[in-house]
């Protein structure tokens, strides 16, 4: 399958470049690009491209207003290229949560020569754009109507009914970002404690965090080494570092350490889900969820195979169904469950005795 591209940028030279760099490759086609979006609405509809090559600064219509607006009806795959998409970018979290696949950075200088030393990375991230499945994006929640939400469930009259302390484990890649965003904003304020582990590069974890903070009831924060996982919060693994579950004094914590890269992935899943096996047995509730790859899948067969529960995220709601995919594949999973039944499920277990 031939990938077939279409890019918004606002520089010619951009534009140029990029078709110079993709000429010949048999693996990806270029056809068609426009220096803003109004001008490329009409040429998408045309060209019907796999992926969209969006830039954030452009004149008429900026990137993150285009990507807001399509993928609120007709989503395309669309991977952000910007000089603003560095890493720790606020802008590059706000693409994620709009919808982007991913995120690129491209230099103010040194365009060309970037581009040429970026070819390889380039065309796979475009290729993996291309087998995506990007959802229609609505409105979440605010913290309120998220607690709102979860309090008509039922099972939440039993949340209390037990002190056990039982963590839950999440792991995520492409597509993750607003899928965490879903999950965690549907979850009450004494949720139980969930550790995850979501694929992104150091200091953008920080920024997410703060983000899910801001509209979760759920306290959430960048894990920091020898944190307390306690009901009503979520820890997230540090970009650039792996995380761990422990277990001291029938309290868990974290520990975040530094370590060559698992399955090419630091922070990986399965780190967090083998440590979770070892710690807390049958106590413990694995989630996988939208991603490329197969990170995640054998510490859930761990944890499966250790007495745990573990879900899967649905290919219908998954971006990528990869991870997932090998997960189930292994027979690691219990429920194979869409994305807007996690939160639910995640509070079922916790009213279990």
């Amino acid at each position: 399958m031939v990938v077939k591209v279409f890019v918004v940028d606002d520089s010619a030279v951009v534009r140029q470049a990029l078709a110079h760099m993709l000429a010949g490759n048999a693996e990806v086609e270029l056809v068609g690009s426009a220096p803003n979006p109004l001008l490329a609405m009409d040429a998408i509809r045309k060209s019907s491209p796999d992926v969209l090559l969006l830039d954030i600064e452009m004149p008429g219509m900026d990137g993150l207003t285009f990507l807001r607006q399509i993928m609120s009806s007709t989503p395309i795959p669309t991977v952000i290229c910007s000089t603003l998409s560095t890493e720790g970018s606020r802008v590059a979290l706000d693409a994620l949560s709009a919808g982007a696949v991913a995120v690129m950075a491209k230099p103010k200088l040194g365009l060309k020569q970037y581009l040429d030393d970026s070819r390889r990375d380039m065309v796979q991230t475009l290729k993996m754009a291309a087998r995506s499945k990007p959802r229609v994006r609505h409105t979440l929640p605010d913290a309120n109507a998220a607690q709102a939400l979860a309090g008509r469930s039922p099972v939440l009259a039993n949340v209390h009914a037990f002190a056990m302390n039982k963590p839950v484990v999440i792991g995520s890649s492409t597509g993750g970002t607003q899928a965490l965003e879903l999950v965690l904003t549907h979850l009450p304020a004494d949720a139980p404690g969930i550790a995850i582990t979501q694929h992104m590069p150091e200091k953008f974890t920080a920024m997410y965090a703060q983000r899910l903070n801001g509209i979760c009831a759920m306290a959430v924060r960048e894990a920091k080494e020898g944190d307390r996982l306690e009901r009503g919060v979520a820890l997230i693994a540090p970009g650039g570092l792996h995380m761990q579950l422990r277990k001291t004094a029938g309290q868990y914590y974290v520990h975040v350490l530094d370590g060559p890269p698992v399955n090419r992935h630091k922070p990986s899943v399965d780190v967090l889900f083998k440590s979770a096996a070892e710690c807390a047995g049958r106590d413990v509730l694995g989630i996988i969820m939208t991603g490329m790859g197969d990170d995640g899948a054998r510490g859930m067969k761990v944890l499966h195979d250790g007495g745990a529960r573990t879900i899967a995220q649905n290919e219908e709601t998954c971006v990528v169904f990869g991870m997932p995919k090998e997960a189930i594949k292994l027979q690691a999973v219990d429920d194979i469950l869409p994305l807007e039944q996690i939160a639910r499920a995640i509070l079922q277990f916790d009213s279990r005795a």
